[in-house]
């Protein structure tokens, strides 16, 4: 029987009470705290009960951010069950509501779902005031760098409220050291909580994830087609080499091309004349190297859109013109205006979804791909198979020819494929962060992704409700393999950093469970206090460690054998030429 957390102000029977959860909570409310939990964990529900400990304790107001209009819409549904009190009166904004309006909402409400974008520009413009604000949360962390809207609000709060706490939650901070760093400088962040997916306090709670990889074999046809460029790119490639400017080894690279390209603009500021003409030349080969990624790991159809795309967008470019008017590109174009598409990744994600369509068909299936171009030439693929219905999912901005989706629209898809109204939902990598997409039974990659950010997100959308699987296609060959490898490595590396970050920072004092007293926990034997149910599970764990616990103990030094005294080292003996 499931136990439920109680408290003032959370709804009876909505927030289950998972040990790892609170004790999360019991740190976050010692100081801003960064929280790290595996995709479909339930950090959403440690920052239900954060803010309701908060309004209840401290008084003021709630604010969660969140980068998309999407995903704050979908936080406010989500807390409306959860959060009571007639005071609250949530409310979501965003760009859309004019900002004269918006003035009057913001101090209507006492918990508030908006983009970072509406906190930042009404605080510069005096209509919003932060001073009473006692907590925020900020989702999807990992974007506080830089210049991005998120770390911006966050330090407007920070400098504007007076007693600041934020929660900032993310499946994936990322691998690299400087950007954890950053987006806990900008947070003032003063304790990271991390668990990852093996923590036995969390497996009796989450779903099995099946990972399977599937390798196909790129069509013959498509191979003879990318063979002139790859031959193209060699010879540009081998030049700037020859010059030093190339020097990564191994295969062609995107990074390799990148680092070549900046060799090539210190050339020129040190008044190397030679500088001008690699630039030229490294930028064509990340031309071709795009091209060249389209047609192996991409198809016919995402090559086609991408060359459109091209002339619409850079055909003002000299260098792009040039690149277009070449023969061999020409000809490619000649080629595949009389194709239909022929890659096996799109007849490997048709049987896919027909296989599990035919299996259960209530279920829903997500497609992630790289590219709109590739999501449009799916969402056509999938039409015609019995009993799926394909809604196509992707970013706001329109681009070369591709319209964009509105925020309205997007909300308006994904209740669409929560309802059922449509089955298969294909979408770029704006459906990876945060937008709860329920009981999902199969994601497919369309391609490997070599960011371990986006790798775990797109994995967090499914096993959520029950046993999920995800489909890797991977084209043999390609730079799909490497992406498949390079992912792996980001995330394992990804843990230790965020745990070598955490040593460095000044922790807020804290005693273990001293702020769970507001709290308590309904299991079917009766109610307990919130700190007994949290040792009560440690103690089982502890018990559990005890019965499995079969690894070797490192370090142990197996005893020796005695050494006869006859083959003791003489009194003074230095080495063997004074034996």
């Amino acid at each position: 029987m499931s136990a439920f957390v109680r408290h003032p102000r959370l709804r009876s029977g909505k927030v289950e009470a998972r040990a790892y959860q609170l004790l999360a909570l019991d740190e976050a409310m010692s100081g801003s705290m960064l929280l790290v939990l595996p995709t479909a964990a339930g950090k959403t529900a440690v920052a239900w009960m954060a803010i309701a400990e908060r309004l209840e304790t401290v008084g003021g107001w709630a604010l969660v951010i969140a980068p998309t209009v999407a995903l704050a819409n979908q936080h406010m549904e989500g807390a409306v069950p959860v959060l009571g009190g007639d005071d609250l009166r949530p409310t979501t904004l965003s760009g859309q509501q004019p900002a004269k309006k918006r003035e009057d909402l913001w101090t209507s409400s006492r918990l508030i779902f908006a983009t970072p974008q509406v906190v930042r520009n009404d605080v510069r413009n005096g209509t919003l005031s932060l001073n009473d604000c006692s907590i925020m949360v900020v989702d999807e962390a990992h974007h506080c760098t830089g210049n991005h809207a998120m770390a911006e609000a966050a330090e407007l709060y920070i400098s504007h409220s007076g007693s600041p706490l934020i929660l900032a939650t993310t499946a994936s901070p990322g691998s690299r050291r400087e950007q954890v760093e950053e987006v806990c400088s900008r947070l003032r962040i003063s304790r990271v909580h991390l668990r990852t997916p093996d923590d036995p306090s969390m497996s009796e709670h989450l779903s099995e994830l099946d990972i399977n990889e599937i390798k196909v074999e790129v069509p013959a046809q498509i191979r003879e087609l990318a063979e002139p460029f790859k031959i193209w790119q060699e010879g540009i490639v081998d030049s700037e080499r020859r010059l030093g400017r190339y020097v990564i080894p191994g295969a062609i690279s995107h990074n390799g091309l990148a680092n070549a390209m900046q060799r090539a603009q210190m050339a020129i500021t040190r008044g190397d004349a030679s500088g001008y003409r690699s630039s030229s030349r490294i930028a064509t080969a990340m031309r071709l190297h795009h091209l060249i990624n389209h047609l192996l790991c991409q198809g016919i159809s995402a090559t086609r859109q991408f060359l459109i795309r091209m002339e619409e967008e850079e055909g003002k470019s000299k260098s792009a013109k040039e690149f277009l008017r070449d023969t061999r590109v020409r000809d490619l174009n000649k080629a595949m205006g009389e194709m239909e598409e022929i890659h096996s990744k799109v007849g490997a994600v048709r049987r896919l979804v027909r296989e599990r369509i035919r299996l259960d068909p209530n279920c829903r299936v997500i497609v992630f791909a790289n590219y709109r171009d590739t999501v449009e030439s799916l969402e056509v693929a999938i039409q015609d198979l019995d009993g799926a219905n394909p809604i196509s999912f992707v970013g706001q901005s329109s681009r070369g020819g591709s319209v964009g989706l509105t925020p309205k629209e997007q909300i308006g898809r994904l209740a669409d494929f929560r309802s059922g109204k449509g089955n298969v939902l294909v979408a770029t990598s704006v459906g990876e962060e945060g937008l709860d997409i329920p009981s999902a039974d199969l994601v497919i990659f369309y391609e490997p992704v070599s960011i371990e950010i986006r790798t775990l997100q797109r994995r967090g959308r499914t096993g959520r409700a029950r046993e999920g699987e995800v489909a890797v296609l991977i084209a043999e060959g390609t730079r799909d393999e490497g992406a498949k490898e390079a992912a792996r490595r980001k995330e394992e590396y990804m843990h230790k950093t965020v745990r070598r970050v955490a040593r460095g920072l000044s922790r807020v004092p804290h005693k273990d469970l001293s702020n769970l007293t507001g709290f308590e926990v309904e299991t079917g034997e009766g109610v307990v206090s919130a700190a007994e149910f949290v040792s009560e599970s440690r103690e089982r764990h502890k018990r559990e460690f005890a019965e499995i616990d079969v690894t070797p103990l490192r370090g142990v030094v197996e005893p020796q054998q005695q050494v006869p005294p006859e083959n003791f080292r003489p009194t003074g003996q230095t080495g063997l030429d004074q034996f």
